[in-house]
């Protein structure tokens, strides 16, 4: 306990997490004490540890310093800190259920179906937990330890850093739009932890391997895509995407204008739908007609 201070605090363990747990009394002179997440697992560096006391510490002094009263939070299921919302405009006394939905819809039109079904995704994720944990939690009120808690979890279910940073990213995205158009002053995710991502270790067939696999499917209906995919290193959404349209005979190119992609429609049926907008200008690109490639679609196309 420090006992310097007109309250004391200690540092406590509960559920595999890294708690400040404050002891104090308020305008009354009623005892309270109140936990407050570092977001820090159990087994953490010393460092991280001391560095996210000494901001909860100094966050805490200021709110028992400026006010009589400090309040002490209701309790949740994860015994976290409830802070007061940061911004008076009306948006941020939205839901964060409400705002994802608002965002979402604002989004929308301008980004690939693809990413529009991942923040979707992801983020009806974290509302849900939000739901369990901050009930009503409001855009004002979030802060980044609930994120950061949301995403400790993931990693403690099994999920790979890779995995992590793709909710790591799209939740921020959410944020930054509220950021942008003026709902918060601050990204809640600014003092976030990013989660490491795994480094992708890319695997390539030799040529050997190539001749094997061009050999197994020789005669099959198969053997252009097949081909195409390996000669141009092509996703298999860009491979389905193809269509007589994208091929130049007289000048001797290909061209990714389109890609076929897996998604849910507004009824929750899987379907498969045409993608003309593609993710960045580099994925819209000309390549040269490989002679052997161009030999097989004259063929294909004669059929």
């Amino acid at each position: 306990m420090k006992t310097s201070l007109p309250y004391k605090y200690i540092t406590s363990v509960k559920n595999g997490k890294q708690y400040v747990v404050f002891d104090y009394k308020d305008g009354t002179g009623k005892r309270k004490r109140k936990w407050v997440t570092t977001g820090l697992p159990e087994k953490c560096t010393k460092k991280a540890l001391n560095e996210a006391i000494d901001e909860i510490v100094s966050e805490f002094d200021a709110q028992f310093r400026s006010s009589a009263t400090v309040s002490a939070p209701t309790a949740t299921p994860m015994m976290t800190e409830q802070f007061p919302a940061t911004a008076g405009t009306p948006e941020s006394g939205m839901t964060m259920r409400e705002y994802v939905s608002k965002w979402l819809t604002a989004v929308r039109p301008n980004i690939a179906r693809t990413t529009y079904s991942t923040y979707s995704r992801i983020n009806e994720r974290f509302v849900n937990y939000l739901d369990i944990n901050y009930p009503n939690i409001t855009l004002g009120e979030l802060r980044y330890n609930h994120v950061q808690e949301f995403l400790n979890q993931k990693l403690a279910e099994g999920c790979k850093g890779s995995a992590v940073k793709q909710y790591y990213l799209a939740i921020h995205s959410g944020l930054a739009y509220a950021v942008k158009m003026e709902y918060i002053p601050t990204h809640p995710m600014d003092k976030l932890v990013v989660p490491r991502a795994d480094k992708y270790e890319a695997t390539f067939y030799n040529s050997d391997e190539l001749n094997c696999l061009f050999e197994a499917f020789k005669g099959d209906k198969l053997e252009l895509i097949v081909h195409i995919a390996a000669y141009y290193g092509l996703r298999r959404c860009e491979v389905l995407g193809l269509k007589w349209d994208a091929i130049d005979f007289v000048n001797k190119t290909i061209t990714i204008q389109r890609k076929v992609v897996s998604d849910y429609d507004e009824n929750g049926d899987k379907k498969l739908f045409v993608e003309t907008r593609l993710k960045t200008n580099s994925t819209r690109r000309t390549l040269p007609l490989i002679p052997h490639i161009e030999k097989m679609l004259l063929e294909k196309k004669e059929q």
